[in-house]
């Protein structure tokens, strides 16, 4: 019976109950069907349990430094100096979108934090010149998957924790498959631009100009190579890195750039630990709902029904992507990854395919899956700083999801695109 936990968790979430209770409703009532008290007191018994854990404690200093970055007006340096690169090409202002937000990813590691910051900012713009306001929206709920990629990631540090892996190893391997997701991304922007006739944001930025918005650019960008340089060099572990980019963070906005006063402190404060302990329930709940998947033989079934479709792995990967593609439309990429890691990383680790490389594909598209119709949370984001509906905002997203899908085979088939830099910097053999 309690194998039936998965369908029946899918079927609280079409009536509406939100993903936390959900994820602990449906497990207890099947254990409380099946005679197992005992186990009900463990599986919330392990909510607390799984939050307990000191590599978790990344994610609140990662929301805390991405929160003063963008209170601390870091968002609009960014965007200055995507502008001055790339400003002067056809569609500029659709290119600056992207490019923000592969800069961006590298500062807070969340597409909805992306959208929040580079959405309420960019989107008026782009429609003052002259795009239209849902595609406005499209492109900026595209380009913000890239946040969880490109290091630091959210996604990731819960990816390490559940399955064991190194958050170093991780965030190494994201960078080249969030740089391919961005260049796809504006190649599809340039092929529209010059179908649609789209306009320059401004003309060519001359040399000092460009000096000079990378000179304002210059502290923020410095964050992720203060926090990849120093996991990489030894100096602290991924979890002293986010505490590290906290400080670095409030350092830069209070005393350097001083855009940000004492005053704004409470509300970014808040605002931290409201994110936060969203992210710490999902993934408590997820841990607790992992009791069961263990209880139930659910890893066992999967595995046998899987390597019982075929024996070749090349087969089982592009099955296993259309599955993580189906499952990102309707669950966000935390608890996914939770639920899912046990179960199929194990599967084709036993298959040759590299611990490293399977979290990358799970990682990339259950992140795409964020902006895909019909539960993607960034589509929602977007929808609020936008005011345009999702339904439009969804029709519009489609050919970036095209590419992005393409990109993900391209991941999945071409190992060293994700294992290249952890195998270089010797984190992964």
């Amino acid at each position: 019976m309690l194998f039936f936990f998965l369908p029946l968790f899918l079927v609280f979430l079409m009536i509406g109950l939100p993903v936390f209770f959900g994820m602990l409703a449906a497990p207890g009532f099947l254990l409380w069907l099946n005679g197992q008290e005992r186990d009900i007191a463990l599986l919330y018994r392990n909510v607390y349990t799984g939050m307990d854990s000191f590599p978790l404690m990344a994610i609140p200093f990662f929301m805390l430094a991405g929160e003063l970055m963008n209170r601390g007006g870091i968002t609009m340096r960014i965007v200055e100096f995507s502008q001055a690169m790339i400003g002067h090409l056809k569609g500029g202002l659709a290119h600056v979108n992207i490019l923000s937000s592969m800069l961006f990813a590298g500062l807070s590691g969340s597409a909805v934090a992306d959208v929040s910051a580079l959405g309420s900012m960019l989107i008026p713009a782009m429609e003052k010149n002259g795009y239209t306001r849902k595609f406005a929206a499209a492109v900026t709920a595209a380009s913000s998957v890239i946040g969880p990629i490109i290091p630091p990631s959210g996604i990731m540090i819960i990816y390490a924790y559940v399955m064991g892996e190194s958050v170093a190893a991780l965030f190494l391997a994201g960078i080249v498959p969030g740089i391919l997701i961005g260049l796809s991304l504006m190649l599809v922007v340039g092929f529209l631009a010059k179908r649609n006739d789209f306009p320059a944001a401004s003309r060519r930025a001359t040399w000092p100009e460009k000096g000079q918005a990378s000179l304002k650019a210059f502290f923020p960008l410095l964050t992720p190579v203060i926090i990849l340089g120093g996991i990489l060099g030894g100096v602290f572990t991924p979890t002293e890195a986010s505490a590290v980019a906290a400080v670095y963070a409030f350092i830069v906005a209070l005393f350097i750039l001083k855009t940000m006063g004492w005053a704004d402190l409470p509300q970014v404060l808040t605002k931290a630990a409201m994110t936060t302990s969203v992210v710490l329930l999902l993934v408590g709940a997820a841990m607790a709902f992992k009791t069961v998947v263990s209880l139930s033989h659910a890893p066992e079934i999967m595995a046998n029904f899987i390597l019982g479709l075929s024996e070749n792995p090349y087969i089982l990967l592009f099955l296993i992507n259309i599955l993580l593609f189906v499952v990102g439309m309707f669950l966000d990429a935390g608890p996914a990854i939770i639920i899912l890691g046990p179960i199929l990383g194990p599967i084709f680790t036993d298959l040759g395919v590299h611990p490293v490389h399977f979290a990358i594909i799970m990682s990339v598209n259950l992140t795409v899956g964020l902006a895909t119709p019909p539960m993607g949370l960034v589509l929602f984001v977007t929808s609020s700083v936008s005011g345009e509906r999702v339904e439009t905002i969804a029709r519009a997203i489609l050919p970036f999801l095209a590419v992005q899908i393409v990109a993900i085979f391209l991941i999945t088939f071409v190992p060293q695109i994700s294992l290249y830099l952890p195998q270089l910097f010797g984190f992964a053999k």
